[in-house]
């Protein structure tokens, strides 16, 4: 996402190894793509909120943090992270027009306003009218649907609080919101605890809710992700439904349009792998076509390249969320499908794996990570191993080298002179950690957990500020 043409100052990094500082707009970029906002390896949830804000002081351009807020928000579909952004916008930002706009198009979905609200009133006291403003416009463009489906009731903010905070001019749907009496949206919840309230036995239950499934698939009205969540749900209360479940499963144009991330199928085929029996092959099998769809942008690139990942310990670390090698697995098999290229993986030491591009990205990137074995992470290792010249090295990593090791720059200006080659470096972080391990100035920073940073990898090697130059044309 940045041409890093002058990044030659060493630091430590949270490892305790040395690094190379990153910029203060590259780090913030790497974290609004790349965090969800939980304990991750090396630092905590608090630290990582600390850390925004921190950032956006250090960048001092309040206007690029507001562009890259609504990118994340919108193209990437990161949420708590813009949330945390725009409450800081709101305490930080005072007196300028752009900001109304902002608490506007910051907004993609009603809850978006009660989070956002909520984070700013841990510490403010009365909302700012640039975010009342916007939040006003936001509130008119939904319809009863959405109204309804995240009115909140039950959180400390609802959406009555939000609509009476901002005086929003009237609509007929939020006149309703108001008087209470909005019709309960028909989301996949609402149907299955109707069936639950409206049964005497558990025969009737049991029928009541194939009949909610089958209706919610049918007529269209669940969610790509609600679908990709339920798919274990409707195996076991409506088998009969899941042919048509399937099918809009593997839907392009749903896929596309969903903002679901390509590591929420791996959760998806985790939880289906614990099953057996009628159906559980099949949504097997119609999920890896999922991945194989949603990862359908990965560009095809010149030459031949070596796509590498971390599979140290802090990458093979999840905690109770997906790991981020689990991530970089299935962004490394989409570039090994459709790339000529070689493969690698490194941790305290690095080493060669082939594999079949014929096979599906997730039948690829499960192999991957049942073979990371954890420890350090030394990247003078995948120099060292390196045998054939490459135009590229795609690197997945947390890039925290770990303590005692330098940077791999000499041994990178090694292998360059005994393979006669001059490759780029891709260096992918997975982690938003804010450190580089390559200083050197055919470097592309990238981050990002949606397969939309492909789109940005097609241009990278024409225009090194891809990322930062569509930052840039997002309208305030």
């Amino acid at each position: 996402m940045k041409f890093n043409k002058k990044q030659n100052l060493e630091t430590e990094n949270l490892a305790g190894g040395l690094s190379f500082s990153e910029s203060p707009k590259l780090e913030f970029v790497a974290l609004l793509l790349t965090t969800f906002l939980k304990d991750q390896f090396y630092r905590t949830e608090a630290q990582t909120v600390t850390r925004i804000s921190n950032l956006i002081d250090i960048i001092g351009d309040p206007e690029f943090v507001a562009r890259a807020a609504i990118y994340a928000r919108t193209k990437f579909g990161m949420r708590s992270v813009t949330h945390v952004v725009a409450g800081e916008i709101a305490k930080k930002v005072k007196g300028a027009r752009w900001t109304r706009s902002f608490f506007d198009k910051i907004v993609y979905r009603p809850d978006d306003m009660m989070e956002i609200l909520s984070y700013y009133f841990q510490t403010e006291k009365k909302e700012t009218n640039p975010l009342r403003d916007g939040f006003a416009r936001a509130l008119i463009r939904f319809d009863e649907y959405s109204l309804a489906k995240y009115r909140g009731e039950g959180k400390k903010i609802k959406l009555v609080d939000v609509v009476n905070i901002c005086h929003p001019k009237s609509t007929e749907a939020l006149s309703k919101l108001m008087r209470g009496t909005l019709q309960p949206a028909n989301t996949w919840e609402s149907e299955l605890t109707k069936a639950g309230q409206n049964s005497e036995s558990l025969e009737e239950t049991a029928e009541l809710k194939d009949k909610a499934w089958k209706q919610l698939i049918i007529e269209r009205k669940i969610g790509y992700f609600a679908l990709l969540r339920n798919l274990r749900n409707i195996i076991e209360q409506s088998p009969d439904s899941l042919p048509e479940a399937l099918q809009l499963l593997v839907d392009e144009n749903l896929i596309k349009k969903s903002l679901v991330l390509p590591f929420r199928f791996l959760t998806a085929i985790e939880e289906i792998e614990k099953l057996n029996g009628k159906g559980v092959k099949k949504t097997l099998a119609a999920l890896s076509k999922a991945v194989d769809i949603s990862l359908s942008n990965v560009p095809t690139l010149d030459g031949k390249s070596l796509v590498v990942l971390d599979t140290s310990g802090s990458m093979t670390w999840g905690g109770r969320n997906i790991a981020p090698v689990q991530i970089g697995a299935l962004f490394a098999a989409a570039m090994l499908k459709v790339n000529d290229s070689d493969f690698m993986t490194f941790d305290d030491d690095a080493r060669y794996m082939s594999f079949n591009p014929a096979d599906s990205a997730t039948s690829i990137a499960q192999r991957i990570v049942e073979k990371a074995r954890g420890g350090g992470t030394d990247f003078h290792s995948i120099f060292k191993t390196a045998n054939l010249p490459y135009d590229r090295i795609i690197i997945f990593s947390d890039m925290q080298g770990w303590i005692g090791h330098t940077t791999p720059s000499e041994d990178f200006k090694v292998y360059k002179k005994k393979t006669n080659s001059n490759p780029f470096i891709y260096s992918f972080d997975l982690q938003g950690y804010g450190s580089l391990q390559f200083p050197e100035r055919n470097v592309f920073a990238l981050a990002g957990f949606s397969e939309k940073v492909f789109d940005i990898m097609k241009l990278l090697e024409a225009d090194p500020q891809a990322l930062l130059n569509e930052i840039a044309e997002i309208e305030l």
